[in-house]
């Protein structure tokens, strides 16, 4: 098959199409560049509003929002959060960064966290003890659950909430890859993903559907967390002027010109979703077609943003596994990737404890991730088709 593309079509790129230039100016001519200036609270202020939530913390990144949210809710070295093992590493480390330990959970079948095995687990497996739950095999207080909107697409996050309210564990939402994405139906019809549990943590990093380039955001309604992770997140400064300090900080405050490119990102995200959704379709109906070829479903509770495409290969059918079509895809000049590596099989993580974990295995031997750029045009829609097709 003779290419009609010329460059390689990349997996996932920023689309800087607004006034991020014209921001970006304003934050060097005023020279307004470092942690303070007007973009920051402007941006928090937008973010907030658009997610519905009272509050919004910018960070560094999506990482230190995960780990200021374990922090300020208060779990402790040597406690547990419930996380799913389908999810970049970030979610994980974030847990060991507070001394605790990830109870590991199985995908569902649209990778995110299967609440019912979740539920069995803590229905079946714990007990109470002062209030708080404790996990049977470990005898560790389980504090936390960190259920992560994997590829955009929303948790089955009302299953959970019912029974974590009851056992006292705290739930801190992972949307750094879910910013757009909203419930349509049953108790949280309306709410964006985040804005639910305790705390919500958004990324914007250079891959995400909008960006900052690095950057992230605590989400919250409670007056307190929001407190708590700006002072966390500036040095723990209880004098700014006679620098005193309390407690132990972290410098994980964005700088103002991440919050200009932010700013102006937030202004195109509902069209950059559209854009998204359509591409999902094209790519849908014509992949569905193709024998031992499917892209995923995401879940009809919600609508999605289509952040990440994840194409699922049967290779008895398909006569190709995961890493050969890699491999094809990318000597036509196509970027894809095979979907993060189980998390209980990670090294550092072996030993730590993992719960009746299968569909999970079964997902990551068979799927890749597309191209799902918001610039990506028809024409390289149509190769990347065609190439799948044309094997």
């Amino acid at each position: 098959m003779k290419s009609i593309i010329s460059e390689q079509i990349p997996l996932s790129v920023p689309y800087l199409s607004g006034r991020e230039w014209e921001y970006v100016k304003n934050c060097l001519d005023s020279s307004w560049v470092s942690t303070a200036g007007s973009f920051v609270s402007d941006f928090e202020r937008v973010v907030a509003k658009y997610t519905g939530c009272e509050y919004g913390i910018a960070v560094m990144n999506g990482t230190s929002a995960l780990h200021l949210a374990l922090k300020i809710m208060g779990v402790k070295p040597e406690e547990e959060v419930i996380v799913p093992t389908i999810t970049f590493i970030a979610s994980i480390n974030s847990i060991k960064y507070v001394g605790a330990h990830p109870v590991f959970m199985d995908a569902d079948q649209y990778y995110n966290i299967d609440p019912m095995k979740t539920v069995g687990f803590l229905l079946n497996e714990t007990y109470q003890k002062d209030k708080c739950c404790y996990n049977k095999r470990t005898n560790r207080k389980i504090a936390a659950i960190m259920p992560v909107h994997v590829f955009g697409n929303a948790v089955d996050i009302e299953t959970l909430v019912n029974v974590c309210n009851e056992l006292n564990i705290l739930i801190v939402e992972d949307a750094t890859e879910s910013i757009g994405t909203r419930y349509i139906s049953g108790k949280y019809a309306g709410k964006h993903t985040g804005s639910i549990g305790d705390i919500g943590c958004i990324s914007f990093n250079g891959n995400k559907i909008i960006t900052t380039g690095a950057g992230g955001m605590i989400i919250t309604d409670n007056p307190e967390y929001a407190e708590k992770a700006k002072y966390f997140s500036t040095q723990a400064k209880d004098d700014e002027i006679r620098f005193i300090h309390n407690d132990v900080g972290y410098n994980y405050r964005m700088t103002n010109v991440q919050a200009a490119i932010g700013l102006a990102q937030m202004e195109n995200l509902d069209n950059y979703i559209n854009t998204k959704e359509k591409n999902y379709t094209k790519y849908k109906n014509e992949i569905d077609s193709i024998p031992g070829l499917r892209l995923n479903e995401t879940p009809p509770y919600a609508k999605n943003n289509n952040w990440m495409y994840a194409l699922q290969i049967n290779e008895k059918i398909y006569n190709l596994d995961i890493e050969s079509t890699i491999s094809l895809l990318s000597k036509r000049m196509i970027q894809s990737r095979p979907i993060w590596y189980p998390n209980h099989l990670q090294l550092p993580y072996m030993n730590e404890f993992s719960y009746n974990i299968q569909n999970a295995l079964e997902l990551h031997k068979a799927t890749i991730n597309l191209p799902c750029s918001v610039n990506l045009t028809e024409l390289q829609i149509n190769h990347i088709i065609n190439s799948l097709k044309n094997k």
